[in-house]
């Protein structure tokens, strides 16, 4: 936790580009603005509840816009690289193979580091029902860092693991 606490200061004290503002609470002035409002995620809560939706929905488009290019993902104790490497080589063909997913009692904590920076901490269980008509049950949490630039909201760090619900 030390660590993860460094890097929040870290980044949250690094020079911030112009852009990259906190623009969630005030409405969109050009086109431009509006399109990034439209796109964004204006609070480190609603991309992490997009996140989850996405995953439900099997929206691969939808989850690779919700993290940054930058952003690294660990699940159950192992590193699977950017989001693109994971969803690629690991997310990607299992949602190929899943019929329906769905969280059941989801939880979010949010801490913010700044203006710029927000850890999360999620708790759920979630039942997937796969193509082949097997289904299974686990208990799950994730804790996330997420940064705020022009686009809004991104992940910049998912680690998730799960259990079987017992």
């Amino acid at each position: 936790m030390r660590i993860l606490t460094m890097l929040m200061m870290a980044q949250a004290t690094a020079a911030t580009p112009a852009l990259a503002q906190d623009h969630s609470g005030h409405a969109a002035h050009t086109p431009q603005q509006a399109e990034v409002a439209a796109v964004g995620q204006a609070t480190p809560e609603e991309a992490l509840i997009s996140f989850r939706s996405a995953l439900e929905r099997l929206d691969g488009a939808a989850m690779t816009r919700l993290f940054a290019d930058e952003a690294v993902i660990v699940e159950n104790g192992k590193a699977e690289g950017t989001f693109a490497e994971y969803f690629e080589h690991h997310l990607g063909p299992e949602l190929k193979a899943i019929k329906s997913f769905r969280f059941i009692e989801p939880t979010i904590d949010i801490v913010r580091q700044g203006e710029h920076m927000a850890m999360g901490m999620e708790t759920y269980r979630y039942r997937i029902e796969l193509a082949d008509g097997r289904a299974i049950e686990r208990r799950g949490s994730a804790t996330s860092v997420l940064m705020h630039d022009a686009a809004g909201w991104k992940i910049l760090r998912y680690h998730s693991s799960s259990r079987p619900v017992s």
